[in-house]
């Protein structure tokens, strides 16, 4: 089996990257679906999360993610605060997912947080897609995030050149999606395809 880290900057087509994996033959678990999972209602996340950010924080019952993200993303604390929940529960359902492969699976984990949470070492293979900061930030736009949101989000992140350092492999998605299949087709019969049968 081979566990594969997906990263790469907001806006960069992780996203896109992954799910051209997942049409390949690999699983892929999303970091932010797991982190979604870890703070559910009913979970002791989310009873964490009301303990430390109170009420404001909720909407109909449920955590309110667009609330929590403006406090978190303009207050460094509160974000620390908040990785504190989030993380340990994280790598507890990701262990377990890991634990239920079969020998010959290929795991595509799309981490944003990879070197901010210090978490290269724990895979077989890194891999980052990296795209022009102006591209990036278009398409986020495109999204329906404003300008001062995405500035925040991309600050609070690493670098591109921290991301490429810890990478066996870089993905550049600054062309168009033929372009970025034919990488993504290209590193999993050259590289992880070989090397999970290895």
């Amino acid at each position: 089996m081979l566990v594969v880290a997906l990263t790469g900057g907001i806006g960069s087509g992780k996203s896109t990257v992954a799910q051209n994996f997942a049409e390949l033959g690999a699983l892929v678990i999303d970091a932010d679906q797991l982190a979604r999972m870890a703070i559910e209602r009913g979970t002791d996340g989310f009873a964490d999360v009301l303990l430390r950010f109170g009420d404001e924080v909720i909407l109909n019952g449920d955590i309110d993610r667009k609330k929590l993200a403006e406090i978190v993303f303009s207050d460094e604390k509160a974000r620390k605060d908040l990785e504190s929940i989030i993380h340990p529960r994280v790598q507890a359902l990701f262990a377990q997912a890991v634990a239920d492969l079969e020998l010959d699976d290929i795991l595509i984990y799309e981490i944003p947080l990879l070197v901010e949470t210090g978490a290269a070492e724990k895979f077989d293979y890194v891999v980052t897609v990296e795209s022009d900061i102006e591209l990036r930030k278009a398409r986020l736009l495109k999204k329906g995030l404003y300008i001062s949101q995405i500035e925040k989000r991309m600050a609070s992140q690493a670098s591109e050149e921290a991301r490429t350092a810890i990478a066996n492999a870089v993905i550049r998605n600054d062309g168009d999606e033929d372009s970025l299949l034919r990488q993504v087709e290209n590193l999993w019969e050259s590289v992880l395809l070989p090397q999970s049968l290895g």
